[in-house]
């Protein structure tokens, strides 16, 4: 058993090999991944597309690892019920994303999901103050979201400190997780200004040994 202090880690989906992408979530499984992170890009909130609901469906019987669902999609409400029936453990929107937050969040516990919310770099900490309560994940992108392969923005890691001191002041147990840019260097960084979740896309698919890139990760 690892040390309750390690950071869990969610290889992200989008950097796996798209021609076996079945094969490619059991072997994450295999190899000590805590979760699975889905990126569904929608080429209107993020400039790329990547897939939908029925991909997230397909996988599902591949894994009982978490589904981590990021939408990066605008509107969102009209895709939530999709989503959370495809097996999405956890279903993560943006902040930035739509006017009526709080109801999308609500809309996503009522369909057996858990909430998260999604801040992009330019977002200040203070713009999901009101919604925390009903969360439990938060995902600061380290990143401009649309595309893999991107450098960590350090000027991120004051935002994760905020928010790790935000989140103890509600007394609430909400994981705070980081998205891009995530390697054996930034890592450590991220997890010492308090994140407690890791995603990464090619730190791990990138790698040869899965597992060695997982605990890699972990360890830092």
């Amino acid at each position: 058993m690892r040390p309750a202090s390690c950071p869990l880690i969610a290889p992200s989906l989008l950097a796996a090999d798209f021609t076996r992408l079945g094969e490619e979530v059991e072997a994450i499984a295999n190899a000590g991944a805590d979760w699975l992170h889905l990126d569904i890009m929608d080429g209107h909130f993020v400039p790329n597309i990547s897939f939908g609901p029925s991909v997230v469906k397909a996988l599902r019987p591949r894994t009982s690892l978490p589904f981590d669902v990021h939408l990066m999609i605008a509107p969102v409400d009209p895709y939530l019920e999709a989503f959370a029936q495809a097996g999405a453990d956890q279903i993560l929107i943006h902040i930035e994303a739509g006017p009526h937050t709080h109801r999308s969040l609500e809309r996503i516990r009522s369909l057996g999901a858990k909430p998260g919310i999604v801040l992009c770099p330019a977002t200040p900490p203070e713009a999901i103050a009101e919604v925390m309560d009903m969360v439990d994940v938060i995902l600061v992108m380290t990143v401009n979201p649309g595309f893999g392969g991107q450098k960590f923005l350090h000027s991120q890691l004051a935002k994760i400190s905020r928010l790790r001191d935000m989140i103890a002041q509600t007394g609430r147990d909400i994981r705070l997780a980081v998205d891009g840019g995530i390697d054996t260097t930034t890592a450590p960084l991220a997890t010492k200004a308090g994140a407690d979740v890791l995603i990464a896309g090619s730190a791990v698919y990138g790698k040869a040994d899965y597992a060695a890139a997982i605990n890699a990760l972990r360890a830092h």
